[in-house]
């Protein structure tokens, strides 16, 4: 494996000099110690946070402390003495700050998959309840740009509650309301181009239309604001093993807002999520609040690896983290137009900062072995078929020396390594005519044929 092209003398880079000061300069600089980042080969880069976040250096411990102490030890007893019980909820609180939402929200349990099933059958089920005269609400809305299984759970969603599927590209939603919509599924951002959609704006589109909204913030919680209490959004999903650091597989979670808890119905009444769970009766009686969100057993292994991983965001606003966000992709974007030639790739993600999240995406034919020559090089990011790669920039723990640094990488496995030749002092982000890049910054409203982890 060979290294990435290392620092070396900044005087001809213009665009080195600018990420060192950047560095030095950061309010977030020290929360990088607090993660265990790859160390070989010396000098990596990691820019697959957006897929999987790394590894918080306390976690191993904490959960050694569970294995050996509270299950080797306390075993049972642990469910009641170690507040096992209490961790969808209380893990959920944690949450809640970062996603702008009050405590009592969120629930901590199940997939993203099984949450968004939930969310959108009980969607439909609060628009249908909320005016039982009106005409039947039977339109379901989904993204149609949305990450594959959304869509699946939203057409087993619509089978189940007697209502038909119309994907639309999130611009138009607005325009293809109606009188039958009963409930829109959204994407906070595309997880294929890192297009930041108008959460605000739709959702205050969906309440006008008398339908509610459900987001998908998988590829938004941990990476910028959210603010669902403030836009009024009625149910949110979201996994944890990204930007929040969670751990591969950890658990995801369930938002619902204060005045829809005691009306909404679950489509899978687990025993987790009864109102006498211990009672063992024979029919169903929901908990009352968001915990009639739960279901089943919850897996306390992950649960407590989330809530020790969660400790990084200790006096960490999101305003910060998104400030930073923007910095990074900014830089990256500027380095890609410094030193490719044009038309060499294209950006599939907006320039504009109000449309982006936290990841760049760039098209290329031969992306999957571009990829693998950056993986040599020691940036690690992903490809997505068939010419997609894709960037995330977690801003707890990337840097902008190594930003730059991967940009060059990039270069060098396109075979167009321009930085040597004094180029480095473009600053297209747009990706225009002569600065390296071509710019299509929406992308295709196709999904990419991949059905792994988003």
């Amino acid at each position: 494996m060979r290294p990435p092209a290392g620092p070396g003398a900044t005087a001809d880079r213009p665009l080195a000099r600018k990420a060192a000061e950047l560095d030095a300069a950061d309010p977030l600089a020290a929360r990088r110690d607090l993660f265990a980042l790859p160390g070989e080969p010396p000098g990596a880069v990691y820019l697959d946070g957006n897929s999987l976040g790394a590894l918080a250096r306390s976690v191993p411990a904490r959960v050694e402390e569970v294995v050996r102490h509270e299950w080797g030890e306390l075993l049972i007893r642990s469910w009641t003495d170690s507040g096992w019980w209490q961790a969808p909820q209380r893990v959920g609180d944690r949450i809640a700050p970062l996603l702008g939402a009050a405590r009592g929200q969120l629930v901590v349990g199940d997939s993203t998959s099984v949450n968004v099933f939930k969310a959108v059958v009980g969607a439909v089920r609060l628009a249908r309840e909320a005016d039982p005269d009106a005409p039947l609400r039977d339109e379901l809305v989904v993204d149609a740009t949305t990450f594959p299984t959304d869509g699946y759970l939203a057409g087993s969603a619509a089978r189940m509650t007697g209502c038909t599927v119309r994907a639309v590209p999130p611009a138009e939603v607005p325009g293809a309301l109606g009188p039958r919509t009963a409930a829109v599924l959204l994407n906070h951002v595309d997880y294929r181009t890192g297009r930041l959609h108008d959460l605000p704006g739709l959702t205050g589109a969906v309440h006008a239309a008398g339908a509610l909204v459900v987001w998908d913030l998988c590829h938004s919680a941990g990476a910028l604001p959210v603010d669902l209490d403030l836009h009024g959004v009625d149910l949110a999903v979201g996994c944890t093993y990204k930007y929040l650091n969670g751990g591969p597989g950890a658990p995801a979670y369930l938002y619902v807002r204060r005045d829809h808890q005691d009306r909404f119905d679950s489509p899978l009444p687990g025993w987790n999520g009864h109102r006498e769970p211990f009672g063992m009766r024979p029919g169903y009686e929901p908990a009352p609040g968001v915990l009639r969100g739960r279901v089943g057993t919850p897996d306390i292994l992950s649960m407590l690896a989330l809530e020790e991983a969660l400790t990084v965001w200790d006096g960490v606003s999101v305003e910060a983290v998104r400030a930073k966000s923007l910095a990074l992709t900014e830089l990256f974007l500027e380095c890609v137009a410094a030193y490719l030639p044009p038309g060499r790739v294209e950006v599939l993600t907006p320039a504009a900062r109000a449309e982006r999240g936290s990841q760049v995406a760039l098209r290329c034919a031969d992306a999957e072995r571009v990829m693998a020559e950056l993986l040599a090089r020691g940036v690690i990011g992903d490809h997505r078929a068939p010419d997609t790669l894709r960037f995330g920039f977690a801003p707890l723990y990337v840097g902008f020396a190594e930003t730059e640094r991967a940009a060059r990488a990039l270069a060098e496995a396109l075979g167009t390594d321009r930085t040597a030749s004094g180029t480095g002092t473009t600053s297209g982000t747009g990706g225009t005519s002569g600065t390296g890049v071509t710019s299509g910054a929406g992308g295709t409203s196709g999904t990419d044929g991949r059905a792994g982890i988003r």
